[in-house]
């Protein structure tokens, strides 16, 4: 696939998308999780990105969608089911889903919503996706105990670029790697004809290092499974909560998980915990060892009765001996003693084994002193000894536990895209059960296209209305979830329309609701979504306008500007859904009536479907050139002083308007004559 050829893909984006793996799959699935993995893109803008590219690959090259009013239905279409979401991600990847008149997709999304509405959205799977989020990637952390080493310029580049956690070091010879061995724990060379080199340290001749970094940089895969934690074990518990297979083992990941801190370390290893314990509490131990030392020769001294003939004293003192050198004789056991207690209590409180014990052995010095002071060389050779073991311990650990989270790397991705995805479906399967829907039926089609029957073939009746050229719509108890009141309180609609058509009602009678839920059908349809009725047959259509009222008459320029609008509405091609609400509102009655009446003149011709509200249906229909159809949402009077109104439109039917209802009302309450010839005029 070029990325560039996407819309909306410059060369930045497109090279982003280049180092993301399985892009192209990512694209043609909407995959935004996937896609804002690629540097710089965000969720929302991989949402677009994904968006342009299913409309590519189904060769959607127009704009279903062609008026403000229909780009506004589709947005509130497309927030219910975002409010359906508990991720980000969901409300994101929905936003891949729109409206089309390519087949090929809407046939793709119906079978998604297929299995989507099978899905029973339990309160216990939604409440365990609220803590799943798309994984993501630590940034590189800097491993300083070791290197890598090549002589080749290029191939320190690759390695500089490949594994940005190690310094990269160039060395010329043997000579250079030895003293990167002096300085670091462990050196890794890239180059083949350093096989076989003799130098002292742990120095390893890997050439395929770069492609293994699971065994070059353990941590980069240790921290990736460290901070995903949470995620992963959210998407466990969906797994296991909606009783779907997951992509890898459970126990296998969590096993792995309970071997790993949150900050990437190895946990759960006694050895190694005994060592760290053992360095970082060393300097500690070893003034507490020098304390008990000190503290049981301090009472030795203190409690003995030193004796030395006058002829011993002498002699000592005139060969200048100090005084700890004259009770040393007197005190050698006792010295002896409390040494070997302190270096007891060092060993029990480091938990020494026997071979780092005997390091210990001269810890202090063999002739007897007060106070009595450790050896710091001693000291020193104890810590590296421990800090070796130790940083051995945890690398063969980082090893094991990288190696077996290897295996588990992409399911991981599988495990959390599934968790993720399921939130899409149940989205769609709450919204279809919160509204009543059904799938909708597809009729005719573009050439060649027999249409698709959905499991019903329906009554002969509605389907006539759907056989003439333009594609048209029919709708058996639609109910609109766009309306301002509970959806059970919403009053069923039946309505079909196929070419130019009038749609005439009182004030307040639900015309612009109708147009509403015409709308919302349509794009749910051709997004390939059920929809919100006990059945809807429609065409596939190539574009929906629809024209909201306008607020009041337009000055000169903004008419003109609503005439070239319609211009080139007319001038288009076939297959066109158009719905207007009141376009008489745009100037006088009289040129209104004229004005429309041309317009559906120009769109019954192109065989498309149009819906036009409108008072002055009955001038219009006089002023046309053709026989227009007429439909009307009566009213059927006045309850309390409030319309009672059928809200399905009648076919061939001019709706009486409320004055007409109100005159009648109050012809049959009162005996004036004047009420009756009133009514007449109607």
């Amino acid at each position: 696939m070029e990325f560039e050829a996407i819309p909306g893909v410059g060369e930045k984006t497109a090279s982003a998308l280049a180092e993301l793996d399985g892009a192209e799959a990512a694209l043609r699935g909407g995959d935004v999780a996937a896609l804002a993995r690629a540097p710089g893109i965000s969720e929302g803008r991989a949402a677009a990105i994904a968006r342009a590219a299913i409309k590519q690959e189904h060769g959607e090259s127009g704009d279903f969608l062609a008026t403000d009013r229909a780009r506004e239905v589709y947005r509130d279409v497309l927030a219910l089911l975002q409010r359906r979401t508990v991720t980000d991600y969901a409300e994101k990847r929905l936003e891949t889903l729109f409206p089309t008149a390519s087949r090929s997709r809407i046939d793709e999304v119906r079978a998604f919503a297929a299995r989507a509405t099978e899905r029973d959205p339990d309160p216990a799977v939604l409440d365990a996706l609220s803590g799943v989020e798309p994984l993501r990637s630590p940034p590189p952390r800097r491993v300083r105990d070791r290197c890598l080493a090549t002589a080749d310029a290029e191939r320190y580049a690759e390695a500089d670029e490949a594994l940005p956690e190690l310094s990269v070091e160039i060395v010329e010879d043997g000579r250079g790697v030895a003293e990167l061995a002096r300085s670091y724990a462990t050196v890794i060379v890239l180059d083949e004809e350093f096989a076989g080199i003799d130098v002292a340290g742990d120095v390893r001749v890997l050439p395929d290092a770069l492609s293994r970094p699971e065994e070059t940089v353990p941590e980069r895969l240790l921290e990736f499974f460290a901070e995903n934690r949470s995620r992963l074990e959210a998407a466990l518990a969906v797994h296991e909560a909606a009783e779907m297979d997951p992509a890898c083992s459970p126990a296998a990941l969590r096993d792995a998980l309970s071997r790993l801190d949150d900050d990437g370390t190895i946990v759960g290893d006694g050895e190694l915990d005994r060592l760290v314990v053992a360095v970082d509490d060393l300097d500690a131990a070893v003034s507490t060892a020098e304390s008990v030392a000190n503290d049981r020769l301090r009472d030795a001294i203190r409690e003995q009765d030193v004796t030395i003939e006058g002829t011993d004293f002498l002699s000592l003192v005139e060969q200048g001996a100090r005084v700890d050198s004259l009770l040393s004789r007197e005190l050698a056991d006792q010295y002896d003693e409390a040494t070997a207690r302190a270096r007891e209590h060092l060993v029990d409180s480091l938990d020494l084994r026997p071979e780092e014990a005997s390091l210990i052995d001269r810890l202090f010095d063999d002739e007897p002193t007060f106070p009595v002071e450790r050896n710091g060389e001693v000291v020193a050779r104890l810590r590296t000894e421990l800090s070796a073991a130790r940083d051995r311990r945890a690398s063969r650990l980082k090893a094991d536990l990288a190696s077996d989270l290897a295996a588990l790397r992409e399911p991981v991705e599988e495990l959390v895209r599934d968790a993720l995805e399921l939130d899409v479906e149940l989205a769609v399967s709450r919204f279809a059960r919160d509204f009543d829907c059904v799938v909708p039926t597809f009729v005719g089609g573009e050439e060649g296209d027999d249409g698709d029957r959905g499991d019903e073939e329906g009554d002969d009746a509605d389907s006539d209305v759907l056989t003439g050229r333009a594609p048209g719509f029919s709708i058996e108890g639609g109910r609109s979830p766009l309306l301002d009141v509970d959806f059970e309180a919403v009053e069923p609609v039946d309505y079909a329309v196929s070419g130019a058509t009038l749609l005439s009602g009182v004030n307040s009678g639900g015309k612009t609701s109708t147009l509403d839920l015409v709308a919302t059908l349509v794009v749910l349809a051709q997004m390939g979504l059920p929809v919100p009725a006990e059945r809807f047959e429609l065409g596939v259509f190539e574009e929906l306008h629809y024209y909201a009222k306008s607020q009041g008459t337009l000055d000169a320029g903004a008419f003109e500007s609503t005439l070239r609008d319609f211009a080139d509405l007319t001038a288009g091609g076939e297959r066109r859904l158009v719905l207007v609400d009141e376009l008489e509102s745009i100037t006088e009655p009289g040129a209104s009536a004229k004005i429309i009446a041309g317009i559906l003149e120009e769109l019954d011709g192109k065989g498309s479907t149009a819906v036009f509200v409108s008072h002055l249906a009955g001038e219009i229909r006089e002023t046309a050139g053709f026989d227009v159809a007429v439909d009307g949402i009566e009213a059927v009077g006045l309850v309390d002083g409030e319309l009672a109104v059928n809200r399905s439109p009648v076919k061939g039917t001019l709706a009486r308007s409320t004055p007409e209802l109100i005159v009648e009302k109050l012809a049959g309450e009162s005996d004036l004559g004047f009420y009756d010839r009133l009514l007449e005029k109607f």
